[in-house]
């Protein structure tokens, strides 16, 4: 019997979408990563009530996502949404997709996708080998502040003291959004770019998710930060609007549309959101390399260029 590789992943939303895509044309399994992504997707507006519910129940559901003969069919699992009310929500567990097709793989090598809520902590506890999660939540947890900032995924990997933790940044999955830099009018420079030399010189307040001040830390570089003050939006409410209010913030971005509702100035676009593989490099095999190996390549449209 080969060696099963367990790669820990995110149990929804956009990350999990781009590691099923990879997976789909890396691996050739498009009809399971659409039945996954199909799945999860009816889940979630059942959810958010954007559709109505059938008559079956989210455990009747789950029995009927679940209750297969076949070992290689997906699996799913009930969490609680923290939407009001907390409802019960069916998320990703896990699934093996046996190599058996895929060129030079060794003899019985399957890879079996684990759902996690925090898939980067999974592999700093050496539960995996391999995993994905958000590039943020890399930031987040340990790389160091510096008074220089951090301008690309690429640089993560030298900002990590080995003695912290064990995990590498491998390559990004391409999903790219954005944390960009968002000011009023009366606040953005009136000639010159709303940008990091803006901020050089800037003294105030900052809005900012309170989940992200590290993140912007290490983003911004220390340097950047003397004289600013951080500021949270209040729970419940928008976060473009809480910028609009203070003046000036930092905020993922995809087309910026609501930004600009809210009357906000788009400024530079400070560090790409992406969800990237992960390694921990204490926990490699043969086959784990192999595995690695799949899943990268230069074919990525990716912000991430590991090494370059």
């Amino acid at each position: 019997m080969g060696e099963t590789i367990p790669i820990a992943v995110p149990r929804k939303g956009r990350p999990l979408e781009s590691v099923l895509d990879r997976l789909a044309d890396r691996l050739g399994v498009p009809d399971l990563a659409d039945d996954i992504t199909s799945t999860l997707r009816h889940e979630k507006a059942l959810t958010k009530g954007t559709i109505d519910p059938d008559e079956a129940d989210v455990y009747h559901r789950l029995a009927a996502y679940s209750t297969v003969d076949d070992p290689t069919a997906p699996e799913y699992t009930l969490l609680r949404d923290d939407r009001a009310g907390k409802p019960r929500r069916i998320v990703f567990d896990s699934v093996t997709i046996p190599l058996t097709d895929v060129e030079g793989a060794p003899d019985g090598a399957a890879i079996q996708l684990v759902g996690r809520e925090e898939p980067f902590r999974s592999l700093r506890t050496h539960e995996f080998a391999l995993g994905f999660d958000s590039a943020d939540l890399v930031l987040e947890e340990v790389v160091e502040l510096r008074p220089e900032p951090l301008n690309r995924i690429a640089d993560i990997n030298a900002r990590i003291n080995p003695s912290d933790t064990d995990v590498q940044v491998v390559t990004g999955m391409g999903d790219t959004v954005y944390h960009t830099l968002l000011a009023t009018p009366e606040v953005a420079p009136s000639s010159g770019s709303l940008d990091r030399e803006f901020l050089e010189a800037y003294e105030g307040p900052l809005c900012i998710e309170p989940r992200y001040e590290r993140l912007v830390q290490a983003v911004l570089g220390t340097r950047a930060l003397e004289g600013i003050e951080f500021r949270y939006p209040e729970e419940g409410r928008e976060e473009e609007a809480a910028i609009a209010e203070t003046g000036l913030g930092v905020y993922l971005t995809v087309t910026g549309s609501t930004a600009r509702d809210h009357g906000l100035l788009l400024g530079e676009q400070l560090f790409p959101s992406e969800t990237v593989l992960l390694e921990n490099t204490a926990e490699t095999t043969e086959t784990v390399e192999f595995v690695r190996s799949l899943l990268d390549g230069a074919d990525l449209e990716t912000e991430l260029a590991v090494g370059q």
